[in-house]
């Protein structure tokens, strides 16, 4: 991932996550740890978050075919993305981002919240 665009996403920590800016299918290399946002612009051209995860970047949730579906429907454009080795820190990441950005959960999102 290299001369993409970035995007800083803030935590409800106050925690500041740059992610590069792909298209919605980048190529990427294989086995590559991370967190990814899949995003869209809205009306007055500022990314909102509709799906935030964690895992292999290549991979990434969008593969189970609900996520698919899910992210298709609410017109989902890009990913954002950012490589990171640390599974504690990309749950860490993944929590902190969805504690501001509650609209990423479903019914307006497509992440759901664990246990319920």
């Amino acid at each position: 991932m290299t001369n993409h665009l970035t995007c800083t996403w803030t935590g409800a920590s106050s925690r500041k996550y740059v992610c590069e800016i792909n298209a919605r299918h980048p190529k990427l290399s294989p086995n590559e740890p991370g967190n990814y946002i899949y995003a869209k612009m809205d009306e007055h051209r500022r990314w909102v978050p509709i799906y935030i995860g964690e895992g292999n970047l290549t991979q990434r949730a969008a593969t189970a075919p609900r996520c698919v579906e899910c992210i298709d429907a609410k017109g989902v454009t890009h990913v954002h993305l950012h490589v990171n080795y640390d599974r504690d820190d990309r749950e860490t990441e993944v929590k902190d981002l969805l504690e501001k950005f509650t609209r990423a959960y479903a019914p307006d999102g497509c992440s759901e919240k664990k246990g319920g």
